[in-house]
């Protein structure tokens, strides 16, 4: 709830309600926010609860339409929550959950992924976590009844999908698999856990396992042979995706030819600096330079964790003597190795209160020992500050003015993605990527987003490639990745598969990036001499996690 600095209005209890009604129908989402009195349940992933989900949000929408904003706050609040409302309306109608399964997105990761925020300190969490682990088997039926559903309207995900989410669950139920090693290691400050609480969580990690061992039977031999061949999704589900990443609408053609235009530029910069770091070299030949140098390598997971921490506390301690108004409870940044191999990188924000911190989590893929740290500096500041951690914490600290949703459940991916990318390039015109080697890092990392427009907008409209011999698909994808990326093969491969099962989702960052640049340049134009920098970041992470649409609003 907002403070006595701003009185709460009808439109912030609207939101707050949102919030509360989101964390009862969806405790995972609850979770991730801090909300722990839900701790103990997982949501209903059936057909039945989808549609309690829509009819919530038609209620919110029609309650949120009927009022009127008393301030420039409720006015964002409400162009912005009612933008939301009715995306998720329109992809409930298209039936658009029947067929929810990606590789790194979905009910399956959800369910798995939700234990890893969970408090662990003592007996009554422990408790907790075996009550929610009990919950595990109802959750996964209901979300086989729901794709069961989609087989039998024909509203099934691409086979690709199907196949390695199978192998996910599989990896999920080993001996050595997550639920095995979870419950296996817990423990307490001043000891062991109880038997009995002990034999609970056996039972309801066992529990667990089987459901997973279910689902994957399930995909395996149901929804294998029925799910569709093609990975496209096709323009006009592609363009509900894009509006629910950005939070904005553009024009897919004229964004597709900027992204062929933009990778351009990221290539020749990449030339430049390779010649740099290696006079004469090839962008390939200054890479394996880089990579032959062993002052550059980090070794194992520890050092990995130890070198992302004190990364990211220096940025803390020296961009918020200089740079930023970093208040001291965002100064707290955990930088973890999360328990799974899947490949992803992530941010997860703090609780409403601080006590559990931001944290940045990083799942090392089976057999990846060695790490770059002048291909990954650029990934801690994305991470963390000023990139996603300034972002999300900033308005989840913004009581003041804030009500919760704006706080804590608002935002796209392109207006965060798009800031942490943004954020990326600040970072090198303050200084902090004079190292060309660094550099060159950073501009891998522009080069894969600006090459994942081309191929997610390529793909799933099935767009001509660009070298002229058919249409794309999933193969091309590959090679077209493989050729633009100096990464492994094993997160090539995961990346793909990412993009063609989360259309929409990848070209958000390079698009908000562009997005947030023009955002500032239509400031300062505005503004003329008055223009501060610093002050325009101030007042834009003020407004909170909002659509690119309402943030371009706002800031006019």
């Amino acid at each position: 709830m907002t403070d006595s600095s701003r009185a709460s209005t009808p439109i912030d209890s609207i939101a707050d309600a949102w919030v509360d009604t989101v964390a009862e129908l969806s405790p995972t989402a609850a979770t991730y926010i801090g909300r722990f009195e839900y701790n103990d349940r997982l949501g209903d992933y059936s057909p039945a609860g989808a549609e309690a989900s829509a009819n919530a949000a038609r209620a919110t929408l029609a309650n949120l339409e009927a009022a009127e904003a008393v301030d420039d706050v409720d006015r964002v609040t409400k162009q912005d929550l009612a933008r939301e409302l009715r995306l998720q309306l329109q992809l409930h109608e298209k039936q658009t959950h029947l067929n929810d399964l990606n590789v790194i997105a979905s009910p399956s990761q959800d369910i798995r992924q939700v234990f890893d925020l969970m408090p662990t300190d003592t007996v009554d969490d422990w408790s907790v976590v075996s009550t929610r682990l009990a919950a595990v088997p109802g959750a996964i039926d209901g979300y086989v009844e729901t794709l069961r559903q989609g087989i039998r309207v024909g509203r099934t995900p691409a086979r690709r999908q199907v196949l390695e989410v199978l192998g996910q669950a599989e990896r999920y139920t080993t001996a050595n698999g997550f639920f095995a090693t979870f419950v296996g290691d817990a423990a307490v400050n001043d000891g062991q856990i109880p038997a009995s609480l002990a034999r609970d969580l056996a039972n309801s990690s066992n529990a667990a396992r089987v459901a997973y061992d279910r689902l994957a039977s399930f995909l395996g031999t149901e929804l294998a042979p029925n799910a569709r061949e093609q990975d496209a999704v096709g323009r006009e589900e592609y363009a509900l995706r894009s509006q629910q990443f950005l939070g904005a609408t553009i024009d897919l053609d004229e964004t597709y030819e900027w992204g062929i235009d933009e990778l351009a530029r990221m290539v020749a910069e990449q030339e430049s600096i390779a010649r740099d770091i290696l006079p004469g070299a090839s962008v390939a030949e200054a890479v394996a330079h880089l990579e032959a140098d062993p002052s550059r390598k980090l070794r194992g997971t520890e050092e990995l964790q130890r070198w992302m921490q004190q990364t990211s506390d220096r940025a803390v301690e020296e961009l918020g003597r200089t740079h930023f108004d970093i208040p001291e409870p965002i100064r707290r940044l955990e930088c973890m190795i999360a328990p799974t191999n899947d490949g992803g990188i992530y941010y997860t924000g703090p609780t409403d209160d601080f006590s559990r911190p931001g944290r940045m989590w990083w799942s090392v893929p089976e057999g990846v020992t060695e790490f770059d740290a002048w291909r990954e500096l650029t990934t801690v500041y994305h991470e963390g500050i000023p990139g996603h951690h300034l972002q999300i914490a900033q308005a989840v600290y913004n009581r003041s003015q804030l009500n919760s949703w704006r706080r804590l459940l608002a935002g796209t991916s392109g207006h965060a993605e798009g800031w942490a990318l943004y954020a990326e390039r600040l970072m090198q015109s303050l200084g902090y990527l004079d190292d060309p080697a660094d550099r060159l890092g950073m501009l891998d990392g522009q080069r894969m987003r600006a090459a994942r427009v081309v191929l997610d907008i390529g793909v799933h409209l099935q767009k001509p490639r660009p070298d002229g011999h058919g249409n794309w698909d999933a193969d091309f994808a590959l090679e077209f990745m493989r050729q633009n990326v100096n990464m492994s093969d094993e997160f090539i491969r995961f990346e793909v598969n990412r993009y063609l099962g989360w259309p929409g989702q990848a070209p958000s960052y390079k698009v908000g990036q562009r997005i947030w640049e023009q955002l500032r340049d239509d400031v300062a134009a505005a503004e003329g001499a008055s223009f501060s920098m610093k002050a325009f970041h101030k007042r834009a992470l003020d407004i909170g996690g909002v659509g690119l649409d309402t943030l371009r609003a706002a800031l006019a």
